[in-house]
């Protein structure tokens, strides 16, 4: 008799350490579309990057990068409830847990300036960078702690709550207002 195995993500890390299961699906419903949303502000850009000017006009590719941007904020903007109220349920055993991703990498640190101004777009080239790299540690994030749930190494409650309020405080703070801006 053959199984179908299927591999825990980082959904199933939130949902095993959630004191209240309606609590832990809020946040992951709001999760998952802040996942999607940064995933296509992103590739948006990075789409740009390589010198695929989709949508075919300066205006058009204007217009996308304002409705990625009001999508991503929008997502983002709807994470502070569930994730506060998952924060506060959470009540680690000990305050000194660490967060369980890292800083930006290389990868994530590009200038757009060039970007924008070969797409023909007219937005502040640093309030791109900047939610860009916010949204790209986050993704890292959410993808660290998936596959550190699929290896039987997902952070301890203290570990998952420190990661979780850096996320908070670094997507919830600039990160809107830069996306925000970006839409207006």
């Amino acid at each position: 008799m053959s199984r179908l195995r299927v591999d825990p993500t980082w959904a199933d890390v939130l949902v095993d350490n959630a004191a209240d299961v309606d609590t832990a699906d809020r946040l992951v419903r709001q999760l998952r579309a802040c996942e999607v949303a940064a995933l296509a502000f992103c590739r948006l850009l990075e789409r740009w990057a390589r010198g695929d000017a989709v949508p075919p006009t300066p205006g058009g590719r204007q217009a996308a990068l304002h409705r990625a941007a009001d999508r991503a904020e929008t997502a983002l903007a709807g994470l502070e409830g569930p994730l506060g109220r998952y924060l506060l349920e959470l009540e680690p055993e000990r305050a000194e847990g660490r967060s369980w991703y890292g800083a930006p990498g290389a990868a994530e640190v590009l200038e757009w300036s060039p970007v924008l101004d070969r797409a023909g777009v007219r937005v502040s080239a640093l309030r791109v960078t900047q939610a860009y790299l916010e949204l790209a540690v986050f993704l890292r994030a959410l993808a660290g702690l998936g596959d550190g749930a699929r290896i039987g190494s997902a952070p301890d409650r203290s570990a998952l709550w420190a990661g979780l309020f850096d996320l908070r405080e670094n997507l919830l703070g600039r990160a809107v207002e830069d996306l925000r801006a970006l839409a207006a």
